[in-house]
C-alpha cells in the first residue's frame, strides 16, 4: 500500500467514526447471534438451504403447520430481545451497521406476521412452499446415492406439504385473504403440467432419467423404482388433489378486485410492501408521480431513435412494427438460446473497463423449464451455490420464440447475467468479512436497482450499437418506469387490470403476451415491481453526485466497487457508503 492509498483508507475510516475499542466478547456475542439465527433459518426453511447449495436439509420441506408458524414468529420476537441485550454503542462502526441491518430485518419480518401471508401462497412460486419443488430440480446437486435418496424423500413427503398449504388456503378463504381471480385462472393448467399421466414424464423425475455412471446398477434400479412409486402414489395424486381444490373451492372464492388495499388491513399491507421493496419512505402517490415523469422522459428518448431510423408513423406504429416484423425474431427456441450464450460471452471481456473487482464464480445460460415457461417472465437469474458447487445461471424463456424479439436481448442479458445479477450476487457471496445474512441475503431495491442500472451500462460495454437494440434498452427502462405507475395504480389508485395492460401497451413495445404475464405478476406480488426503478434512480443519483464532486478524480471502476463492496443494502445505507467514499477521496486528493 502506497502513501496515497494509506491516506485514502484512513480517511474512509474517519468518515464512519468508531467508538472506543470494544471488548472482543461484545462483537463475538453479536456474531454468535447472527450465526445461530442463520442456522435456524436454514433448518426451518430447507428449500433456501438447498438453493444456497447446503445439502444438510435436502430431504425435508418447510413445516407450514399452525404450530410451526407460531413458533417461528415467537422465535423472531425472541431474537430482537437478545439483540437488545447487546450494547450497540460498544460496537465499532462496521458492526453497528451489521447490528442495524439485522434488527431491521427482524422488525420487518414481525411487521409481516400480522398479515398471515402463509394463507395466500399462490401463485405457487414462493421458495418456502410447494411451488419451490420444480425449481429445486434445477438446483439440487445429484451425484451420490444420498443426493438421490434425499430428493426421493422429498417426493415421498410432498403430499403432506400440499395438504398443509390447502389447509392454510382454506383459512384464507374464510378470512378474505385470497388473490384476485383473473390471474389465478391460469393456475389449473400449470398444476396439470406437474401431474402427467405417466410418472416417468413428471418434471420431478428428471434427476432420475440420467444417473451418473459411478452409481451401481442395483442402486440405480432401486432409486428409479422408489422415485416412480413416490410420484405415482403420492406426489402426482397430491397435485391432482390440489388442482381439484383450486377449481372447485379456491377459484370460486378468489376476489374480483385486484388491489392489495382490498385485502384485510390492505392499506397497511400495501404501505408495508412499498416500504419493504423500496427501502424508502416514499408514499404510493409519490412513486406514481415519479413513474409518470420517467415515462415522459423515456418517451422523448424513444422519439429520438425513431427519428434516427427514419420511421414514418406514430410511436404506436413503431411498437407494432417491432412486435410483428419477422426480422426481429428467431425461428426456434434453440436459435434464441444459442444467441443468448454468444452474447453473454461477448460481454465478459469488456467488464474490466467498468469494474476493479470481478467474481470468481462462473455463470451459464439455460432455458426456462418447459412446464414453467408459458407463465414465466422473459428471463430470470439463479445465483451460484455458496460453496462453489453450482454456477450461477441466466434462464431465458424460449416459449413462443416468435414473441421474443432480438432487440431486447442485449438489455436483458446485462440485467440478468453481467454486469447485472450474476456479477452483483456472486461478488456479494465472496465478501467473507460480512456475516452470512448480508452476503447471502439482501434488499430488492438494491438487487433489482443494480440490475436495471446495469442495463444503462450497455453502451459503455460496446452494446446498443444497433438503434433497434438501443430502443430495446429504452423499452426495458420504460418497462420499469411503467411499473411505478401501474403497481401503484392497481394497488392504491383503483385501476383495473385492463387499464394497467392498456397503459403498458401504450408506452412499451413489449409483446402482449409479456405484458399480460407482467401485469398479473404485479397483481400477485404487490410492491415488488417498484424496487427496480427506485433502486436504479438512487444509484444513478449517487454516480452523478460522485462525478460532480470529484471531477477528473472520479473513477467509475472505483465507484462500482464501492457500490458492490458491501453486499445488497438498503438505499439509505448505500448512500452513506458512497458519501463516505466521496469524502475519503476528496480528503486524500493531493
Amino acid at each position: 500500500m502506497n502513501l496515497r492509498h494509506a491516506m485514502l483508507a484512513l480517511a474512509l475510516l474517519a468518515a464512519f467514526p468508531a467508538a472506543a475499542k470494544p471488548a472482543a466478547s461484545t462483537v463475538q456475542q453479536l456474531h454468535q447471534l447472527f450465526d445461530d439465527e442463520w442456522e435456524r433459518g436454514l433448518r426451518e426453511y430447507p428449500e433456501f438451504a438447498s438453493y444456497l447449495g447446503d445439502t444438510r436439509y435436502n430431504d425435508r420441506w418447510t413445516d407450514l403447520s399452525p404450530a410451526a408458524i407460531e413458533a417461528r414468529e415467537q422465535a423472531d420476537r425472541a431474537v430482537l430481545q437478545k439483540l437488545a441485550r447487546i450494547p450497540r454503542a460498544k460496537l465499532p462502526a462496521a458492526e453497528q451497521v451489521n447490528y442495524d441491518l439485522f434488527q431491521r430485518q427482524y422488525e420487518l419480518g414481525i411487521d409481516y406476521h400480522r398479515f398471515q401471508l402463509e394463507q395466500m401462497p399462490v401463485p405457487p412460486t414462493n421458495w418456502n412452499g410447494f411451488g419451490s419443488a420444480s425449481a429445486l430440480v434445477q438446483l439440487q446437486r445429484f451425484t451420490t446415492v444420498k443426493d438421490y435418496e434425499d430428493w426421493i424423500r422429498r417426493l415421498e413427503t410432498y403430499a403432506a406439504l400440499v395438504d398443509q398449504n390447502i389447509a392454510l388456503m382454506r383459512l384464507g378463504l374464510e378470512e378474505g385473504r385470497v388473490p384476485p381471480r383473473v390471474p389465478m385462472e391460469r393456475l389449473p393448467s400449470q398444476v396439470k403440467a406437474y401431474a402427467p399421466a405417466r410418472p416417468e414424464d413428471s418434471p420431478f423425475y428428471a434427476p432420475l432419467r440420467s444417473l451418473p455412471a459411478t452409481l451401481a446398477a442395483a442402486d440405480a434400479g432401486r432409486l428409479r423404482a422408489r422415485a416412480l412409486a413416490a410420484i405415482r402414489d403420492s406426489l402426482s395424486p397430491a397435485w391432482r388433489r390440489f388442482g381439484e381444490f383450486v377449481e372447485k373451492e379456491y377459484l370460486p372464492g378468489c376476489r374480483d378486485s385486484v388491489a392489495a388495499e382490498s385485502l384485510p388491513d390492505g392499506v397497511a399491507f400495501y404501505a408495508l410492501r412499498v416500504r419493504d421493496q423500496t427501502t424508502t419512505n416514499l408514499t404510493p402517490d409519490q412513486i406514481h408521480d415519479i413513474g409518470l415523469a420517467e415515462v415522459a422522459r423515456i418517451r422523448a428518448e424513444m422519439d429520438k431513435v425513431t427519428a434516427q431510423v427514419k420511421f414514418r408513423g406514430s410511436l404506436q406504429d413503431f411498437f407494432k412494427f417491432l412486435r410483428t416484423d419477422k426480422r426481429f425474431y428467431f425461428r426456434s427456441g434453440q436459435e434464441l438460446l444459442d444467441a443468448y450464450g454468444a452474447l453473454s460471452k461477448r460481454i465478459d471481456p469488456e467488464l474490466v473497463k467498468l469494474f476493479g473487482r470481478l467474481p470468481r464464480a462462473p455463470y451459464g445460460v439455460r432455458a426456462v423449464p418447459d412446464e414453467e415457461a408459458p407463465n414465466a417472465t422473459t428471463a430470470y437469474y439463479q445465483g451460484p451455490a455458496e460453496d462453489g458447487s453450482r454456477a450461477g445461471y441466466f434462464y431465458a424463456n424460449l416459449y413462443k420464440p416468435e414473441t421474443r424479439p432480438k432487440w431486447e436481448m442485449e438489455a436483458l442479458t446485462v440485467h440478468e447475467a453481467v454486469p447485472g445479477h450474476h456479477l452483483q450476487i456472486a461478488l456479494a457471496q465472496e465478501l467473507g468479512e460480512l456475516p452470512k445474512f448480508r452476503r447471502l441475503g439482501g434488499y430488492t431495491a438494491f438487487i433489482e436497482g443494480w440490475g436495471l442500472y446495469s442495463e444503462s451500462l450497455g453502451a459503455e460495454l460496446g452494446l446498443y450499437q444497433d438503434p433497434y437494440s438501443k430502443f430495446g434498452q429504452l423499452t426495458y427502462e420504460m418497462w420499469r418506469a411503467v411499473r411505478l405507475v401501474v403497481d401503484t395504480g392497481l394497488h392504491h389508485k383503483g385501476w383495473s387490470r385492463q387499464r394497467a395492460i392498456d397503459y403498458f401497451k401504450a408506452n412499451a413495445a413489449k409483446t402482449e403476451n409479456d405484458i399480460v404475464v407482467e401485469i398479473d405478476r404485479y397483481i400477485g406480488d404487490p410492491g415488488q415491481a417498484l424496487a427496480y426503478k427506485i433502486g436504479e434512480l438512487k444509484i444513478k443519483e449517487l454516480r452523478a453526485r460522485a462525478r460532480d464532486r470529484l471531477g477528473d478524480a472520479f473513477d467509475v471502476r472505483a465507484f462500482h466497487d464501492v457500490v458492490l463492496g458491501n453486499g445488497a443494502v438498503p438505499l439509505d445505507v448505500l448512500e452513506r457508503y458512497v458519501d463516505a467514499w466521496i469524502a475519503a477521496r476528496l480528503k486524500a486528493a493531493p
